[in-house]
């Protein structure tokens, strides 16, 4: 069975969530004998979850018994959720009971707190490789799809399992959302060693949170979520089960990630980065913890059975170390390829296990690869070639507030959430990147729009 889940006892947990709701790996392989004998097999289906119990049954055991869901935030927005139901028109919807309003007759199962529905709609072709979709990352109104098949799971539990030495006697807390690659990748790799999920849909601040922190042995989060969890002074607090901290979705602020790793070797802890994306199975990169601070800010080495290499402007690998040019990763987790339309649900792979990641890295003599931006995040300024992923850098590190950069070959634009550090923003990134003072544009809002990930949304700043 996929990711050897049939292993694990029947009775043993699987996962706890914020209500104290148990799920045994036994009932995930009773909900996909149940599953496949309620519908076709691999229809496709859209899976509307939360961060629960309910949540990870669904998404396991639709998987195991061979359908094919597009893993979906329960709460997506009406106007996107309508977009992708139109293009891809779902055979199946599995969603929680209490949204009626996203539900179609008849019901064909109700389990765990979320209701299977039948849409009525033609049976799809699909690829018989294909395991599951999920949206791109930071998708505000695209249909566009990531396509996964079976071999990256596997493969993706088994490199993520081995560099953090999983083992069954584990209890991460998950935070990262279900349909976000990194948390759905945090189901993977511990499912296949037999540990138990703690998982929660609450806020920081909720006392349920801080219970289950409090039994965790990791962590996993988004710059945003350290930077929050640091704001609550997390490091003043006893937590003699946690032993390994991780951090993904993005680069963290130097002082930020110094402080953790700091906090972790002196606290008889791990501090790990990593580096991944959707298309490659989440996690593609990590930084040795020993390596935490005398190489902080670098995404660090491929996972186990990966490899990472430096390409040139013609695609060309450059092997020579120090290098700098897009970043490419090789390695059986990455996926087949994008969908936009239902058609392209019955497309092979055309990737073949090789990934452009699209990011600018620098390799350094050591051979660690450290991330310097987006090939698209860049901007030409008065005959400059200017990055934005390295202005908003030079910005944190002369003021306080949240910040962003943005804007076109004709003004570059600067989000501020504190309208007093705006002439410091300002006049700080004029002496960087040398440009008029017309060529650069302050803007003040009260937040930064962000995924559930963290991620700031570019496109919604305006």
């Amino acid at each position: 069975m996929l990711i050897d889940i049939d292993k694990w006892e029947a009775d043993r947990i699987a996962a706890i969530d914020s209500d104290g709701t148990q799920l045994t790996y036994g009932q995930i392989r009773a909900l996909a004998e149940l599953i496949e004998h309620s519908m076709p097999a691999h229809s496709l289906l859209f899976l509307l979850t939360e961060n629960n119990v309910g949540g990870i049954a669904w998404v396991m055991a639709s998987i195991l018994a061979g359908q094919v869901p597009l893993i979906l935030n329960a709460h997506t927005e009406p106007a996107l959720l309508g977009t992708l139901t139109n293009t891809y028109l779902p055979e199946y919807i599995v969603a929680p009971a209490a949204m009626a309003e996203v539900q179609t007759e008849p019901i064909v199962a109700d389990e765990f707190g979320y209701r299977l529905r039948a849409t009525g709609a033609p049976h799809a072709k699909l690829n018989n490789e294909l395991s599951h979709l999920l949206p791109t990352s930071g998708s505000t109104g695209s249909p566009k799809l990531v396509r996964h098949k079976y071999d990256n799971i596997e493969a993706a539990a088994l490199n993520i399992s081995t560099f953090f030495g999983l083992t069954e006697a584990d209890r991460p807390l998950m935070v990262l959302p279900l349909h976000y690659t990194m948390g759905l990748s945090m189901v993977f790799s511990h499912l296949k060693v037999g540990a138990t999920l703690l998982i929660t849909d609450r806020k920081m601040t909720d006392t349920e949170f801080w219970a289950l922190l409090k039994q965790a042995t990791s962590f996993t989060g988004v710059p945003f979520s350290f930077e929050l969890l640091d704001k609550m002074r997390f490091m003043r607090m006893k937590l003699p089960n946690l032993k390994l901290l991780t951090q993904g979705g993005g680069k963290m602020p130097a002082d930020l990630n110094l402080k953790y790793a700091e906090y972790c070797r002196d606290n008889g802890k791990d501090w790990i980065a990593t580096y991944g994306q959707s298309e490659g199975s989440a996690r593609m990169a990590w930084l040795p913890p020993e390596y935490a601070i005398s190489k902080m800010g670098s995404i660090g080495i491929a996972v186990p059975n990966g490899r990472l290499s430096i390409r040139d402007l013609d695609g060309n690998e450059i092997p020579e170390s120090p290098a700098e040019g897009e970043m490419c990763y090789e390695g059986r987790n990455v996926t087949m390829g994008y969908a936009r339309c239902r058609e392209d649900l019955a497309l092979g792979d055309e990737r073949h296990g090789f990934l452009p990641t699209g990011d600018i890295a620098y390799r350094d003599a050591d051979g660690f690869y450290f991330i310097k931006g987006r090939m698209g995040r860049f901007l030409k300024l008065y005959g400059n070639r200017v990055g934005l992923d390295e202005c908003e850098n030079i910005l944190k590190a002369h003021i306080t507030c949240e910040c962003a950069c943005s804007g076109d070959d004709t003004k570059l634009l600067i989000y501020l959430s504190d309208a007093a550090q705006a002439d410091v923003a300002k006049e700080r990134l004029m002496e960087a990147i040398k440009v008029p003072a017309t060529a650069i544009e302050v803007r003040v809002i009260d937040s930064l729009p962000r995924n559930e990930a963290g991620k700031i949304l570019y496109s919604k700043l305006n």
